[in-house]
């Protein structure tokens, strides 16, 4: 039985890894005590049901495929030139690996820092696309790629698509890249503060940081996005924090004063 390619792996891993990651907070159960808003709110503030943003995710997966079928098409070629390349004078060795990472990462972080802050800025863009996303004011992690359609493609798919090619990584190591991705997403906006959580240890842009963006005091700030705060930071545009204690168990993210 022949095994799928790597190329169709990298199309539907990270989108089953995106439902597997956040079901398991869904199955984690409500965690008064973690949570950086009460059920209560999650129920009344959020402006889009549950079921519409599932629609709304699985509308964007499937966009999200159609376009890495198009790209891997496209580039299939390169790609094996690449692979055999990289094994011939490189080798697969962790720093090959790490390189290209790295490199993703700052273009994903680059191409959304720019459009979600412009989207912010412009009102058209952010009252009849941008605002979908800010539908959800109590972030769940299932709802972290909830987005109008318009946003998905560009912000998303466009932004992984580049960050692939320009890192030069391979189909296989895309596999991993954006599984890492979706899971860092889904952590961003699953409104918990777990003790001991590895992304809140090696990475400021986590949980707490992002849900300072969704609420009304820090919308026009932490637009960074997924992984670094280097573009906020340079560009005066970071909100700090602090975590506090929330009366009833869980916590706030509550902006410092200066």
């Amino acid at each position: 039985m022949e095994l799928p390619s790597d190329e169709v792996l990298a199309i539907i891993v990270p989108i089953i890894v995106y439902w597997l990651y956040s079901g398991i907070y869904l199955l984690l159960g409500p965690l008064d005590n973690y949570r950086l808003h009460s059920r209560e709110d999650e129920e009344t503030k959020n402006m889009v049901s549950k079921r519409e943003v599932a629609k709304g995710v699985l509308l964007q997966h499937l966009v999200q495929a159609g376009v890495a079928f198009i790209m891997f098409t496209l580039t299939r070629s390169d790609d094996e030139k690449k692979s055999i390349e990289t094994i011939s004078e490189e080798g697969i060795s962790l720093l090959v690996l790490a390189r290209q990472f790295f490199i993703g990462m700052l273009v994903v972080d680059t191409w959304q820092y720019f459009w979600h802050r412009y989207m912010h800025l412009n009102k058209f863009l952010y009252r009849h696309i941008h605002s979908w996303h800010h539908r959800i004011i109590v972030p769940y992690s299932f709802g972290a790629q909830y987005n109008h359609p318009i946003e998905g493609l560009l912000l998303d798919t466009i932004g992984g698509a580049l960050a692939f090619l320009i890192s030069g990584m391979t189909p296989r190591t895309s596999i991993f890249f954006f599984s890492f991705a979706a899971i860092k997403g889904i952590d961003d906006h699953c409104g918990l503060w777990l003790p001991g959580n590895i992304f809140h240890l090696f990475f400021w842009n986590n949980t707490a940081y992002h849900d300072v963006h969704h609420q009304l005091y820090g919308n026009k700030y932490n637009f960074s996005q997924p992984f670094f705060i280097t573009w906020d930071k340079i560009l005066g545009t970071y909100m700090p924090y602090t975590l506090e204690k929330r009366e009833g168990g869980g916590f706030h993210a509550k902006p410092k004063m200066s």
